[in-house]
């Protein structure tokens, strides 16, 4: 006869929160809400037919009935964590699965993993690009790159870098007509709008950015929005306007002189990118490999001389230039 067995997120929730003793507690550890903890033990006691919980105030105790179904329940599902972790053991050394947002996957990480296969050949690296927030209950991912507050309760997190927003455009654009030399300039031109989801950041939203350039009489709603980063980037390389985008994404283009950062002022995101695993993932030795060399390409990001050299122009301008005081000027988000 087939198995007569409750949903398994409720045996879990219901698991955690009778170590704990607190829908808090366990809603930390499974990285959910404590609404979300209730909801599941409320499913399994209308499953069984029988309260595992007295709910008194300001405590939490279980019944005779859950403190009976408690232990062995507990002994089962480390029998289930033990002979999963036995499966990742045996492939512990050949694949990193992780997921990034679209921009960073495709502008950041995936120009530099060529150097990650020639130092680590027999690991191999699977990423998924996408901008939806995943479930490592459920998702087999053993890392997922983030743009955040970093902010993730049950989950080993690790800051990867800060970011800055700034205007981009095509080098044709300055001595275009009319030309682009200051931020007023900006109501003779398009601006460009990054419409994703991954965008939280205020400062990344040209209301906020003419705001803190002092710059009045530029309709800021105006212009196309595009669903993806990329997408912005692509539009301004091409000349249809000015974007606003994060540093991090764009600073190969800027290297390569595909993209110019006409004037400042440059803001500091309030937002940073973070590495986020589960804790038994992120003990696997092959993803904490491949996170400590995340965290050394970060660090080196801007070391390349072209890439310092515009750094250097953006952030700390030649005094001499009639632009330096507000080219140079970088303001943290409000």
């Amino acid at each position: 006869m087939p198995r007569r067995l409750p949903p398994l997120n409720a045996l879990r929730a219901f698991e955690a929160a009778a170590r704990h003793l607190s829908f808090t507690k366990a809603a930390d550890e499974l990285a959910v809400t404590q609404a979300a903890i209730s909801h599941q033990v409320k499913t399994l006691e209308e499953f069984l037919g029988i309260p595992l919980f007295r709910r008194l105030n300001r405590r939490l105790m279980l019944t005779d009935a859950g403190q009976a179904y408690f232990p062995p329940l507990r002994d089962a599902l480390d029998k289930m964590d033990h002979a999963t972790s036995t499966l990742y053991k045996e492939d512990d050394d050949h694949t990193v699965r992780v997921t990034a947002l679209p921009s960073l996957a495709a502008k950041w990480l995936l120009p530099r993993l060529a150097r990650f296969r020639t130092a680590h050949p027999d690991i191999d690296v699977m990423v998924s690009a996408t901008d939806a927030l995943i479930d490592f209950a459920k998702d087999n991912f053993d890392m997922a790159l983030r743009f955040g507050s970093g902010r993730y309760p049950g989950l080993k997190v690790d800051t990867l870098m800060g970011d800055y927003n700034l205007p981009l455009c095509a080098p044709k654009l300055l001595a275009g007509e009319p030309p682009l030399t200051c931020p007023e300039d900006l109501k003779h031109h398009t601006l460009l709008h990054d419409d994703m989801a991954e965008v939280t950041a205020a400062a990344n939203d040209w209301g906020a950015w003419l705001r803190a350039a002092g710059v009045s009489g530029v309709r800021a709603s105006r212009g196309p929005a595009f669903s993806h980063t990329t997408m912005v980037l692509e539009a301004a390389k091409d000349g249809q306007g000015v974007a606003l985008g994060r540093l991090s994404i764009a600073l190969d283009d800027l290297a390569a002189g595909r993209l110019v950062s006409p004037f400042g002022p440059v803001i500091r995101s309030r937002f940073k990118y973070y590495m986020v695993s589960p804790p038994e993932r992120a003990a696997r030795p092959c993803v904490a490999l491949f996170r400590q060399w995340l965290l050394q390409e970060a660090a080196g990001s801007g070391t390349d001389e072209t890439s310092q050299s515009f750094l250097s122009d953006v952030l700390d301008p030649d005094p001499s230039s009639s632009q330096a005081s507000e080219k140079g000027q970088v303001l943290d988000a409000h």
